[in-house]
């Protein structure tokens, strides 16, 4: 006797039958999914073939858009975190430069000689 097939969205699936497709799947579909072709619309669409003890799925899986961040938005982070450490470095230097001495010692470093 061959198991019943049915073609099935994702988001159709019963709470307990997406509960057996993660334990089906435990470390996700990436390596299982195949693309496919509606042939009335020519949607191209991922496809998940899921077996179980009763039944055979053919799970239709939703399209995932993952927004990849931009490199002119890295840099106008990085140049807003630059501008706030030059605008600290110019406060720290203006009452900096009232208080302290610029003397320095001539000490010689370790291994070496002082001169005469």
């Amino acid at each position: 006797m061959s198991k019943k097939k049915s073609i099935i969205s994702y988001e159709k699936l019963t709470i307990e039958q997406k509960k057996q497709l993660l334990i089906a799947f435990p470390d996700g579909f990436a390596g299982h999914m195949t693309k496919m072709t509606n042939p009335i619309t020519n949607e191209v669409f991922d496809s998940l073939l899921w077996e179980t003890e009763e039944q055979i799925f053919l799970v239709k899986l939703p399209k995932v858009t993952m927004k990849s961040p931009s490199v002119d938005d890295d840099e106008e982070e990085f140049e807003d975190d630059f501008d706030a450490v030059d605008a600290k470095a110019d406060e720290d230097d203006i009452s900096d430069d009232d208080d302290e001495d610029d003397s320095y010692d001539d000490k010689p470093e370790e291994g070496e000689e002082e001169e005469d």
